[in-house]
Formats: C-alpha cells, structure tokens, sequence
C-alpha cells in the first residue's frame, strides 16, 4: 500500500512537470522581444477634379416642378456628355413642401438635383463647369487623388515603410548588444488618403461675378499621406 502511494506521488510530479513545459516554453517565446512602429510618407498630387453641379427650383404644382428640373438636368447631361474624359454621375434629387409664415400650411414645393462630374482633364472639366454655370449653381469643387495613382503611391510607401521597419529593428539589436533578429509579426497600414480639397468658394464667386461662361483657374496642389509598419521583433543575443 505504501509503495502504491509512493509511485502515485511520482507520476503526479512526472505529470506536473510535463504539464510546466508548454508554460516554459510560451515565456521563452516572448522573451527579448520588443514592439517597433516606423512610419513614412510622401507628398502625392491631387490628380482628379470633382465638381457638383446643382438646380433648385420652386413652384406649387409638383408635376411642374419636377418637369422643369428634369429639362434643367437633361440639357446638362447631353452638353457634359460631349466631353472627352469626364466621368458623370447624378447625385441625389429631392423635393420638400414650403409652408406659409404660419408653419402650417403648403404652399408650394422645392426640389433639387444634382450632377457629378469627374475628371484628371482639368482644363476640359474647368472649360465644362463654366459653361454649365450658366443654368445651374455650383454645389462644390474638390481635389482628389486617383484610383491608379493612389495604388502606385500604395505601393512604394509599403517598400519604404518595410525598410523602415528593418532599419529601426536593426537599431534596437546593437543597442541592446544583440547578434541578430528575426521579426515576430509585422502590420503594414496606410493612414488613408484625405479628403478632397473644397474650392467651391472660388468659383461661385467668379461666376456670380459675371454673367458670361466663367473657366475659372484651378490648383489642385498635393497631399501628405503616410503608411506605417507595427511590429515585434526577437532580438537574439550572444
């Protein structure tokens, strides 16, 4: 019986050490690692005009109403159309009661639509906007980056941004006397592009200023964007 409770005394320490193991081995893989974040950017020109046009009109039979704004519209989509290069879109059309001092009854409607166009020709959508100006109202002028440039610029910022990473992981190896390091885990992420640069003011300016078609001039400038490398690193040691 003795020796029963003996061999059982054993093999639970035998277990319980076996079972230490994976514990042992989970602290050893953390062990000398530190967390590095390198970031890099670069200025990326704005390459892509964007221009929303809009009509807005009022009147008290709705039928009327949405008639007149459909020909405002469609005049202007068959003139944009002619345009080399210029990617259109309609954006959003709606309409609303107007009430009486009183709040309380209807006594006409408004309603607005509006149009969207796109372009790397600035000079062919500046000559296009003015022309437009003078039966519809400008609603906004942005700068932004394309779809293709925005990619490559991806692309490049990812090379820099993993240089970087291994600069600076290798920076943190002679300091801490380190032979040499393996990366753990590495995240690569761009911190997005910004949002388009508004030059509406500008422009309604120099077209209210004159009745005539106005081609306003047009700087669309560049943007800073950045991507960052997040990551841990193994230092090994002599």
């Amino acid at each position: 019986m003795y020796r029963f409770r003996r061999s059982a005394a054993l093999l639970a320490l035998s277990v319980g050490t076996v079972a230490s193991l994976p514990a042992l081995a989970a602290d050893e893989l953390h062990y000398n690692q530190i967390s590095l974040r390198a970031e890099v950017s670069q200025e990326v020109a704005r390459d892509l005009m964007i221009v929303t046009l809009y009509t807005e009109e009022q009147n008290s039979d709705p039928a009327k109403l949405a008639a007149d704004v459909s020909t405002a519209m469609n005049k202007a989509l068959a003139q944009a159309r002619k345009v080399k290069d210029i990617t259109l879109r309609q954006g959003s059309r709606n309409s609303y009661p107007t009430y009486d001092t009183k709040g309380q009854k209807i006594t006409g409607w408004r309603e607005r639509a509006e149009l969207r166009l796109e372009s790397s020709d600035f000079a062919a959508l500046s000559k296009l906007t003015g022309e437009l100006l003078t039966d519809l109202k400008m609603g906004g002028m942005d700068f932004a980056i394309a779809t293709p440039t925005r990619k490559a610029s991806e692309d490049a910022l990812l090379k820099d941004a993993v240089t970087a990473f291994k600069a600076r992981a290798q920076l943190a190896t002679d300091a801490l006397g380190g032979k040499s390091y393996k990366i753990v885990n590495l995240n690569l992420n761009s911190n997005g592009y910004p949002q388009p640069y508004l030059r509406a003011p500008m422009m309604m300016k120099a077209a209210a200023m004159d009745a005539a078609p106005v081609t306003p001039d047009v700087e669309a400038g560049t943007s800073q964007v950045s991507m960052t490398a997040d990551g841990s690193i193994e230092v090994l040691m002599p």
